[in-house]
């Protein structure tokens, strides 16, 4: 039986209080569980009286083996570091967007390339004309000058 000392969430809606526990990594994370050796509300001020932890018990139960979680690792050793080394765990799955949010970001990054087509064609194009401008201007007044011929 592998035992966490892991998180158990109770309180209300939007108003968490997590009970710290000793339980089975098989039962889920609000049922059964061993023993209750602490407490985290994360609606106390930072500075004030966030984590209660009874060391003691704490030892004891790694001492038995029992793993804590990564949160409840970094209360550990925030409250007593040479009882728990806490790393940062490194999963860089978790981090990865899912396939949903890769095909929108796709279509974004194919929509925005296709604008700045747009724009740049639209820039060359705003260019062109005023080259093409005179000649057109000359145009005209060559006509103008056709017609007078005729006329007379």
């Amino acid at each position: 039986m592998s035992l966490k000392i892991r998180l158990a969430r109770g309180g209300a809606k939007k108003r968490p209080y997590y009970r710290i526990v000793i339980a089975d990594s098989r039962s889920p994370r609000d049922g059964r569980f061993i023993e209750k050796i602490g407490s985290y509300n994360p609606m106390l001020p930072k500075d004030g009286q966030r984590v209660e932890l009874d060391m003691d018990k704490v030892k004891a139960w790694l001492a038995k083996g029992a793993k804590p979680t990564d949160r409840v690792g970094r209360f550990i050793h925030a409250i007593e570091a040479e009882t728990w080394k806490w790393e940062a765990s490194n999963n860089p799955k978790k981090g990865e967007p899912g396939q949903k949010a890769k095909e929108l970001a796709a279509e974004k990054a194919e929509k925005e390339a296709e604008r700045k087509a747009a724009a740049e064609e639209a820039k060359a194009a705003a260019e062109a004309p005023a080259a093409e401008e005179a000649p057109a201007e000359e145009a005209p007044a060559a006509e103008a000058a056709a017609e007078e011929e005729k006329s007379e």
